[in-house]
Formats: C-alpha cells, sequence, structure tokens
C-alpha cells in the first residue's frame, strides 16, 4: 500500500506518463522480512510488471530498495531501477545540512542500515539516529491517520530520538507509508524538525533518468493499471488513503507471484 505514496508524486511531476503498479498484499508487511526474502519477493514482483513492458522501474518500499535494489539492477539491466533510499538521503542532507538526522522505518531498514550509509556517502561526518517504527505501518493501513491513539504511538517511538543531544533536524520517513501519519508525526516532533518524505525526491529522480535516455511521454496517460496478490477490494478501498484519489475495484488485478 505504502508505494501509493510514491506513486502519487510521480503522477503529479509526470502527469502524460502511464503507471502500472503491483502491491504485494499477500505477503506484506515486508518490513519484518529478512533481506533474502525481500530480495526474492520483489524480484518476482519485477518480473510481473516487466510483462507490462515498463521502461522503467521504481521500487516504492524502502525495505525492497535497501535489500534488493543492486540485485534488481543487475537482473533487468539496461532497464533503469530507481529506489526511494537514496533520493531520500539526498533530500534529508538538503532539508538539514547541519544535522543531526533522524531516520525511523520499517524493522528491516533500520537493521540493515542502508539510510545511514545513503546519508553518510553525502555527508560523511553527519551524525544519524534510527528507530524502527513497526506500528506505523498497521496504523496507515487501518486509516488511522492521526488522532490520540496515533499520537501516543508516535511518542512512544519519537520521544527517546528527539531526546538525544544535539537534537536532530532532520526526521526521514524511512517507510512508504509514514507519510500517510505526516500530521501526527509532525505534532510530535515540532516545528523545529524537517520531515523528509523521499517521494517527492524520487519522482524527481525518476523525471531526470527519463529526460536523459530520451524516454518522456509527450502524449497523454494511459489510465493506471493496478495489480495485487491478495484481496483487491480491499487494496482499491485502502488504497484511496495513501493514493489520494478513489480507485476503482474493477480496475485492481488479482495477480499470483
Amino acid at each position: 500500500m505504502g508505494g501509493l505514496t510514491v506513486m502519487r508524486a510521480l503522477k503529479a511531476r509526470l502527469p502524460r506518463e502511464s503507471f502500472v503498479y503491483l502491491g504485494d498484499t499477500a505477503r506484506l508487511p515486508y518490513g519484518t522480512k529478512s533481506a533474502d526474502t525481500v530480495t526474492r519477493y520483489a524480484i518476482q514482483a519485477s518480473a510481473a510488471l516487466m510483462k507490462h513492458g515498463i521502461k522503467l522501474l521504481v521500487v516504492a518500499c524502502n525495505t525492497a530498495s535497501a535489500a534488493a535494489l543492486p540485485e534488481l539492477s543487475q537482473t533487468l539491466a539496461p532497464l533503469p531501477v530507481v529506489g526511494v533510499i537514496e533520493p531520500g538521503a539526498r533530500a534529508a542532507v538538503a532539508a538539514a545540512p547541519e544535522g543531526p538526522i533522524a531516520v525511523i522505518a520499517t524493522e528491516g531498514t533500520v537493521r540493515g542500515g542502508a539510510y545511514v550509509r545513503a546519508i553518510q556517502a553525502l555527508s560523511p561526518q553527519m551524525p544519524v539516529v534510527q528507530q524502527a517504527c513497526p506500528l506505523f505501518v498497521a496504523l496507515a493501513e487501518e486509516g488511522l491517520r492521526d488522532g490520540p491513539i496515533t499520537e501516543l504511538v508516535a511518542h512512544r517511538y519519537l520521544d527517546p530520538i528527539l531526546a538525544t543531544m544535539p537534537r536532530p533536524r532532520g526526521l526521514v520517513l524511512g517507510c512508504t507509508h509514514f507519510p500517510v501519519l505526516k500530521q501526527a508525526i509532525a505534532k510530535v516532533a515540532g516545528p523545529d524538525v524537517a520531515l523528509i518524505d523521499s517521494a517527492d525526491t524520487t519522482a524527481a529522480a525518476v523525471e531526470e533518468i527519463l529526460r536523459e535516455k530520451s524516454l518522456l511521454h509527450d502524449g497523454s496517460a494511459e489510465p493506471p493499471v493496478f495489480l495485487a496478490t491478495d484481496a483487491p477490494g480491499r487494496f482499491a478501498h485502502l488504497g484511496e488513503i495513501f493514493l489520494g484519489e478513489p480507485i476503482d475495484p474493477g480496475a485492481v488485478t488479482l495477480v499470483d507471484l
């Protein structure tokens, strides 16, 4: 579901492009699974998308970007493959150049340290603190975007990292589900902490690659195609929360990976 926040940014930036979206609803969450399992799932999902004649693949999941991006890039070459972590790291360093930077993400993304490596590749001395926030995924998928329950969970996760000294100046929403909870997270973090959502910078990276490779479409976009591995009706219903617009249940096709 969370990758729909990235698709939302892509559609806004590239309104002439056509999109095929696959939500692996049968096997979520990815954040608690091993890197090997996530990589296997990502390769299977990309194979299903390749059948639709795609010209570029966006790995719209931080956990899959952290675990599977190198293998996907090698397996699918010369097809361009874009993850969400490097664009997010660039946005974080730009928003909080003096640091420190905090990263909230799934267990898998935190465990792998991908954001720490990506941020410090750009700014080697940048202090980075991380916090796994697994309950945020469930809250987002239940539509609990704000309110006392969400704020209580946000305090549980954020208070320890916000209490570190010096206080973080940037907070990376290191899971594509988390932008749905941005209002509650911002309320707990306070106005002096910049929230970094990798969706917009990922969309900018995609646009740059398409332009460099002369792949930008100058005609009209086709209606988006949605694929789900389980419960397409639920995908359509909950997907509106993440995409920001209704999804026709009849436009969601059930696929078996």
